[in-house]
């Protein structure tokens, strides 16, 4: 199968991959191809550079210190804020709160807001393709409040059943929360037209954007998404940070999630006066060095450019589609029209958990298991998949590798 030439790529791979050392090494004496940025991306030294910056000459707490080290790293951290803004499209940088990722994203609002404003018979709509960080939390608090949840179907392609989701909605809906791109199908959910019908029935709608942020230019105001929620790892950033972003409306109407440091003006035996957004759900000395690592992420995603991000992706993902159907007895699980860089699929009669550890020792790193979406896997009646998934720094020959390595797992187990 031939390739793309270099001309037709838009970024010169070769140059991006020398900033990403981990990329460098060799596993069980093969080099390494990388194929589980879904799970988390790598991390190009900008990042460990600014992380390492921030320990060796900035190491200060922030928003509480007048001396020089806390005003380098309050203004460092709080510039990550203002790049976010930016990288989201949001109105205010003060829409912007920092989390943990996007698991602790969908709980914050289903913990504040949901606790607010959800009760008994109301009903709460996820799709059936959704993470299970998209899914506990709102089932959590289904069970606390007595409301009902429900749960938009898809068909065997992975795509949602719009039509039958207009039908669920009702007066009784006060969220739905649903994916951008699944993790677990690579599918991309028309979650414009998602926002619209919700709206329309009155309800909100929050978008999980943790797969979708590596790839697709992400425009919150666009969307008019009331909530939307990322994960720094899954952009080439570091663990444990992540953005969630709220129309000021609702974040003003919500009670703060945790109580603590920062959140507060006034604290008194007798009563605590809350601070102003985005403080108010920000208890605590936060994850500093990830946030000012965060920032770097969105400065070199932004050096390269979504849009030729995008479009070198796409490339990479039709090339593998093509090299993978071409295996026989390999089924692709997930064949949405469209899609992001996942290619989720099972081989008759290997477990992928064996599929997973022959490709191990060949150096090719892939994600097996139900990738924490074991509705889907139900859905589609397979116990787990394996999961290659790409990003920027992966090439056409790295692809072939992982055709060749399913070829030597078929004459292992035949």
């Amino acid at each position: 199968m031939s390739t793309p030439s270099e001309a037709t790529l838009g970024i010169d791979v070769e140059r991006i991959r020398e900033d990403f050392p981990v990329l460098k090494q060799k596993v069980h004496g093969k080099p390494l191809v990388y194929l589980d940025s879904a799970a988390t991306a790598q991390k190009p030294s900008a990042v460990v550079e600014a992380i390492r910056r921030f320990h060796e000459v900035d190491c200060a707490n922030i928003h509480r210190g007048v001396h020089e080290l806390s005003q380098r790293s309050t203004a460092a951290y709080e510039e990550t804020r203002a790049k976010a803004k930016k990288f989201l499209n949001s109105r205010s940088k003060n829409e912007l709160i920092f989390v943990r990722g996007t698991t602790e994203g969908v709980n914050l609002v289903s913990s504040s807001w949901g606790r607010k404003f959800v009760k008994e018979g109301d009903e709460i709509v996820i799709s059936a393709m959704e993470h299970h960080s998209n899914i506990v939390p709102w089932q959590m608090l289904c069970e606390e409040k007595g409301a009902k949840l429900r749960v938009i179907p898809m068909n065997t392609r992975g795509e949602l059943l719009l039509e039958e989701y207009e039908k669920m909605l009702n007066p009784r809906t006060r969220m739905v929360a649903v994916a951008h791109v699944s993790n677990a199908l690579g599918t991309i959910n028309p979650v414009r037209e998602i926002v619209e019908m919700a709206h329309k029935a009155g309800a909100l709608v929050l978008i999980d954007g943790a797969q979708a942020a590596p790839h697709l230019r992400i425009d919150v105001q666009a969307l008019d998404a009331d909530f939307y929620t990322i994960s720094g790892h899954k952009i080439f950033g570091p663990t444990g940070i992540g953005i969630l972003y709220g129309k000021s409306k609702l974040l003003n109407s919500m009670p703060p999630y945790q109580g603590g440091g920062d959140m507060i003006k006034v604290v008194t035996f007798a009563k605590t006066t809350y601070n102003d957004l985005p403080y108010k759900f920000e208890a605590g000395t936060p994850n500093i060095a990830g946030g000012i690592g965060l920032g770097a992420a969105f400065d070199y995603m932004n050096h390269i450019g979504i849009e030729h991000i995008a479009a070198y992706e796409h490339q990479l993902l039709d090339y593998g589609t093509k090299a993978l159907s071409e295996i026989p007895g390999l089924r692709l699980i997930g064949t949405a029209k469209h899609k992001a860089s996942v290619l989720s699929f099972v081989i008759e009669g290997i477990h992928p958990h064996d599929i997973g550890t022959v490709l191990d020792q060949q150096g090719i790193a892939v994600r097996t298991g139900h990738h924490c979406a074991q509705p889907v896997m139900d859905f589609f009646q397979v116990p787990a998949t394996t999961r290659a998934s790409l990003a920027f720094y992966n090439t056409f020959g790295e692809l072939d590798a992982l055709a060749a390595g399913l070829r030597k797992v078929k004459e292992i187990f035949a």
